[in-house]
Order: C-alpha cells, then structure tokens, then sequence
C-alpha cells in the first residue's frame, strides 16, 4: 500500500463553535478525534507510513500521536510556520514522498477500500485520481465533469456558470503522482491544491475521478458535524465500505423517478414525479444504494445521441440535487432489437442481456459495487422492470399510479404495488422499523 500525507493545518472557523480552542482535525467525533479516526481508517487499509502536515496549534497534534507506534504505523510530521495553503506543504516534502501517495483533507471522516481506489488510480498511469461523490448539496460545491473514461474534463468551482451538471463532488481524497508537482512553480508558497494545480491539470487528460458511493464526509460546519457523529453512532460510515455487501433500491426512470409522457429526447422534457426527490432523499439517509436501471431505446432509433442522454441525466441529477437527493449510479440499455426506424443506429439494433427484462443491468452493478441481490429492490412502472429484479434475484415493486390493488403477478411470482415510489420507499424502510438496514 501507499504512504498517506493528512493535511491537518486548518483552523476550522466554521465549525470552531462545536469545540473551540483546538485544531479542526483535533475536535473529538464520538469521543475520537477525527484525525485519529483517519490514522485508523488508514491502518485498517494496510497504511503504515502517514505524514501529518500541521499549522495551528499543531504541538497538539504531535502530542497526541507522537511517533504513531501506539497505531501500530510510523506517524512523521512537518509544520507550517506561516500557512501555505491546501499544496504548499507538498513541495517542502516532495523528497519524502512515494511516486503515487494518498492525500488527505484533515476535515473528513471516511471509510472506503482504498484497495479499489489505488488500483483505479494505477490502471489509469494517472496524475492525479480524486475520489469523487454525489452529495446532498451540489449546487454549492465543486463539481467535476468526466467522459467515459472516467477523465476529467471540466472542473467547475461553486462560482462558475452551470446549467444542468452530474453530481460529483471532490470529496477531499486524493491519490497524486509526484510527477503533478515536478517543475511547477508559484511565485508565493501559499498554494491551493484546486484551483492552482489540480484544475490546470485537466489540460493533461491525465486527471481522473473515482466515483464511490462509500462514506467520506466533510465535518466543516456545525451541522455537518452532527451528522457525522449521527451517521458514527449509526454503523452507516463503516457498513458503507464496499469491502463490505451492500443493499440497494434499482429504480426505474421514466414512470417511476419522473413522469411519462412519450420518450424523453431533450433535457426539458424530463421532469421529476411528485414526491421522487423526497424518496431518493430517504433512500440516500437509509444507507441503501439509490441507482437507476433504465431502458433507453432512444439510442438505436437514432432520436437521441449519447451525448444528449447525458445532457438528460445532467437535468435529472440537477433537479434532484435541489432537494437535497442524489443518485449515486445510473445505469442504461441503449439497445432496440426491432428495426424498421428512420435514422435507427444498427450498431444498437441487437438483442442484449442488458435491456430490461434482462437483468445484465442489475448485474453490472452489483458487480461494481458488491451488492448482496438478495437484500436488493427493483421499483418500476413495467412488468418488465419486475422481472429483471426477479431475474437477478431482487425483490420486485411495481408503482401503478392510482392502483386499485395490493400485487400483481409476474412470472408465477408476486410483485407488491405502490401508487409512487414515494409510497414504495416510505412503506419499505418504514417495514424495517429499527432493523439494520445496511446489512
């Protein structure tokens, strides 16, 4: 594994109310600092060598953690005598530094497998690899923009102009090569790591993000930090590791997150049902997994580019993320097995094990993020939808507005139905009552 450098310096203004006249990294989170839970949650990931950057009343720091050997990992420090920003410290030590190392803000609780985001990181050859997530409040943050590749191609900071954008935020973990700081200068030491090496970077093509649903959680303002300490308290940081088996609710797209009204080829056209935000908002507290598995036939009947799908699932990200709800993956099929369309695709006009009843879709991302299918929901407007979460081995939901009856069967099977997916996820995790619902 890596050698892990924390970046402890920050006086933590915003938050200095909930534990005043101590360093940010310093103030306990259930009764551990949270720097502390950081060494551990490195430990538990196989690193031993951390090199804590600190600043203000940083003696407290070393006093605290001395040499690490109480970790059972070698903790060495280096001390800003005046501050030099999110990256400055990072020149001051690049001769103790790995070719790739891990970096971290001092300011958030995580749990992650970092196996998975070094080997993302390495596969790529890349720069700079940030892990990157979706969070309740994108229209304040900086966001990242990536192609298929996961690249990044747009950085956009809380003040640039944004219309319809994915939620992926810059979570505050970063995996660096020293590469990234070889030959680069500033003409003061003060160097923010964002917007003065991480942003200008991009022109490089050699900056990625590693999208993650685990739990890395900024505690910057007061509110943040009872959520932290509530979601501590829960089990939820730890169980969402993905080390760990996961749960999830695979919810179909249209009908069922937005309204139905023909195929949506334009961004205009899609628009949320009621109560869909609220819901994904309470699947995203719940600890289960909130991904859309959607046919798009769209593609192969060459009414809509793949450009202008994403342009889509730009607005619908959005439009969620204004309520405080986010999705943390799509999925979709752009497959059409029938021909005969003006301006179809051929290269999509396939059969496929990915479009819905098929259960590729669910299978891919169960894949990807270790989902126990068995503990796993699949909600939608069609049978279709119903069988390929009976195909994976999901449960199934159908959402029938204005159902006039409790089930349906599909496929010799009972699918319960739900007048929203409001009703759906309120009356599910209200079934769980106090049961863990993480697994």
């Amino acid at each position: 594994m890596i050698k892990a450098v924390i970046m402890a310096g920050g006086k933590g203004t915003r938050v200095a109310s909930v534990a005043p006249g101590i360093p940010k990294p310093m103030i306990p989170v259930n009764g551990k600092p949270v720097l502390e839970h950081q060494v551990e949650s490195l430990k538990k990931n196989s690193i031993s060598e951390i090199i804590i950057v600190t600043g203000h009343l940083g003696h407290t720091i070393k006093d605290y953690f001395s040499d690490g050997k109480k970790y059972n990992c070698n903790i060495s420090y280096y001390e800003e005598d005046t501050p030099l920003g999110s990256a400055g410290a990072l020149f001051k030590i690049q001769e103790r530094l790995d070719d790739d190392f891990l970096l971290v803000n001092g300011d958030i609780i995580f749990d992650i497998d970092l196996s998975r985001f070094v080997e993302f990181h390495r596969g790529r050859a890349a720069l700079a690899t940030l892990a990157v997530h979706p969070n309740s409040h994108p229209f304040d943050s900086a966001l990242l923009e990536t192609d298929s590749e996961s690249r990044v191609v747009s950085w956009l900071n809380k003040e640039d102009p944004r219309k319809y954008y994915r939620n992926q935020v810059n979570s505050g973990l970063h995996i660096l090569s020293k590469k990234l700081l070889e030959g680069a200068s500033f003409p003061d030491e003060k160097v923010d790591l964002d917007r003065d090496i991480l942003k200008p970077g991009v022109s490089t093509g050699k900056i990625f993000a590693y999208r993650t649903p685990e739990y890395i959680k900024d505690m910057g303002t007061p509110e943040r930090y009872r959520q932290v300490e509530k979601d501590m308290k829960s089990g939820l940081v730890q169980k969402k590791n993905l080390a760990n088996r996961q749960r999830a609710m695979f919810i179909d797209r249209d009908g069922t997150i937005t309204t139905l009204d023909g195929f949506v080829t334009r961004p205009e056209q899609l628009v949320l049902a009621d109560g869909a935000a609220a819901a994904v908002r309470m699947i995203n507290e719940s600890g289960f997994l909130a991904i859309v598995i959607t046919n798009q036939p769209v593609i192969a009947r060459g009414e809509c580019t793949v450009e202008e799908l994403d342009e889509i699932h730009r607005k619908m990200e959005t439009d969620l993320g204004f309520s405080g709800a986010y999705i943390d993956d799509i999925f979709y099929c752009p497959h059409h097995p029938d021909k005969g369309f003006a301006g179809e695709r051929p290269e999509y006009k396939i059969e496929c094990e990915c479009r819905k009843p098929e259960p590729g879709m669910l299978l891919a991302a169960a894949k990807k993020y270790n989902i126990d299918l068995s503990e796993s929901y699949m909600a939608g407007d069609s049978n279709k939808d119903a069988l390929a979460g009976l195909r994976a081995g999901c449960r199934p939901a159908l959402i029938r507005a204005g159902r006039q009856h409790s089930a349906e069967t599909v496929d010799d099977r009972e699918a319960p139905v739900f007048g929203s997916l409001y009703d759906f996820v309120e009356q599910t995790l209200r079934a769980y009552g106090s049961a863990d619902l993480c697994g």
